[in-house]
């Protein structure tokens, strides 16, 4: 028995259902209450469909979950994450609704449908008893500020598993992610010396001259031909217009393709030295996430997929992005990732965040089919 495209569309009514109650449960990722409802939500949902869970409680995120069923085989791991950007309040004045093949709501595109979508796949497979590997689903929290305390969870994860789903949503055109690149997070704090702008500014050391310094040095150290970026985003400092600043800092961003231009930047963002005499210059941060590469594992897997996908009468196409996901931890292991495997539609963060209701019904049996099928 295999699962078809016309089987997911019987149901479509029903797997809309499943969208509009996730994306009515809103859950930046700050508000641990708002989220830890999402979670058990979803808890719940995974029982009825004969899950394990097992409970990772968290102080200042919403709770960790692993929800596992038994099958044949090394495991796959399935990401998805329940928070989003969108503060409490936001769905009453965007609420979900749907416009011919178009679905609207916060957080519906990043990433809500998506686990809609493993909802139901998971439900075809129980319902129809159908093989599959052993199947590790983790419920993330907090991905949207970087998955600081889930990463450990990730990795592990990750390390016994044949392969890695990452369910965040796919390239323009429904095309699947191989290579994302990675993202380094840096502060800058300069500390000068202040004095009377206009009666002794001799005796100051501008905070502020310096980090002028620092902005162009560090952003010298972009090469757009190895797509590497640094970005000098955020800055303040000083106090008044007469007063010689005394601090000043910057927050910069960091994103590069390969973890040789990732030691490289890491290595002379952390290094950076004063350009004025007594003025100081320190360093906090580090890459955040590391570069997912289009590693010979991660081609092999996605050309796997694209034939599984033909097989439904579906066509995947694959691209590289400069945002970065829980897939780039478990790519950088070496582990099979197929990352952008979640609903297409547009508008990420966006005022307009939207799905096609057709994608959603494609992507499930795809979905349905990969855990059927690896």
């Amino acid at each position: 028995m295999t699962i078809s495209v016309a089987d997911v569309a019987r149901r479509q009514a029903a797997l809309l259902d499943e969208v509009r109650a996730l994306v009515e449960l809103e859950s930046p990722s700050t508000d641990k209450a708002a989220v830890d409802r999402s979670v058990a939500h979803v808890r719940a949902r995974a029982r009825e469909l004969g899950a394990t869970l097992e409970e990772y409680p968290q102080r200042d995120y919403g709770d960790l979950t692993i929800a596992a069923w038994p099958g044949e085989g090394e495991p796959v791991l399935v990401l998805t994450h329940l928070d989003t950007v969108w503060p409490v309040g936001t769905l009453a004045r965007r609420p979900f609704r749907i416009e011919g093949d178009m679905a609207y709501g916060p957080g519906i595109y990043d990433m809500k449908a998506s686990v809609a979508m493993l909802l139901e796949a998971l439900r075809l497979l129980h319902e129809r008893g159908l093989a599959h590997r052993p199947i590790r689903w983790l419920i993330n929290t907090e991905e949207e500020v970087g998955s600081p305390v889930s990463r450990p969870l990730i990795e592990a994860e990750a390390q016994r598993s044949a392969l890695v789903l990452c369910l965040e949503p796919p390239a323009p055109g429904g095309a699947l992610k191989t290579a994302r690149k990675g993202v380094g997070i840096f502060t800058v704090r300069i500390t000068g010396r202040a004095a009377h702008a206009g009666a002794e500014p001799e005796r100051g050391v501008s905070a502020i001259q310096e980090l002028a310094n620092q902005i162009g040095y560090l952003h010298s150290l972009s090469d757009p031909a190895l797509g590497t970026t640094v970005n000098v985003g955020v800055v303040g400092g000083g106090t008044r217009s007469n007063v010689v600043a005394a601090e000043a800092w910057a927050k910069v961003d960091v994103r590069v393709a390969t973890r040789e231009e990732a030691e490289r930047v890491t290595a002379a963002v952390l290094g950076t030295r004063p350009w004025l005499p007594g003025a100081t210059v320190t360093v906090e941060g580090g890459m955040n996430r590391p570069p997912m590469e289009r590693m010979p594992a991660i081609t092999a897997a996605f050309e796997r997929a694209r034939a599984i996908a033909r097989e439904l009468g579906l066509e995947l196409s694959e691209a590289a992005t400069g945002g970065a996901s829980d897939g780039n931890f478990t790519a950088a292991l070496g582990v099979p990732t197929l990352d952008g495997l979640g609903c297409p539609g547009d508008g990420a963060h966006a005022e307009h965040e939207q799905i096609s209701v057709s994608g959603l019904v494609e992507r499930t049996a795809l979905l349905a089919a990969l855990l059927h099928r690896w």
